[in-house]
């Protein structure tokens, strides 16, 4: 493993990235890439930094992720693997930047209300 690691988050998901030279290998939570993401779209969205940069199966990426949901994990590793690539090749910045790929999303899931039923439903109206 390098001696980095890069941290991505997306909504209440933390991944923590480990980037070395490899054969292109993806393991996430000690389990393979495929089985962990079985949705097409997620695979597709950890991998997209790679495709970008054409440097895709130069390097192995193991990752620990927890809290959240599948999709923002998948959003945290991807924002944790472009922080690394543009840490190994400061070109790559200029590749991320224009997708937004190296911004933190910032959106959360709003609290719930008392005397709501939901974050921002009302309970129905009675006028009489």
């Amino acid at each position: 493993m390098t001696d980095k690691i890069f941290v991505g988050r997306r909504k209440n998901a933390t991944a923590r990235v480990y980037l070395r030279a490899g054969s292109g290998k993806v393991t996430v939570n000690k389990r393979e890439f495929e089985n962990y993401f079985p949705l097409k779209d997620h695979r597709e969205d950890v991998l997209l930094p790679f495709k970008m940069t054409e440097t895709l199966g130069k390097y192995d990426i193991y990752a620990n992720c927890n809290g959240g949901g599948v999709s923002g994990q998948a959003e945290a590793v991807r924002l944790g693997i472009a922080r690394a690539l543009v840490d190994i090749n400061p070109e790559f910045r200029a590749i991320f930047k224009p997708e937004h790929l190296l911004r933190r999303d910032p959106r959360m899931v709003e609290r719930k209300k008392y005397g709501q039923p939901k974050a921002r439903k009302r309970f129905q109206f009675s006028k009489r």
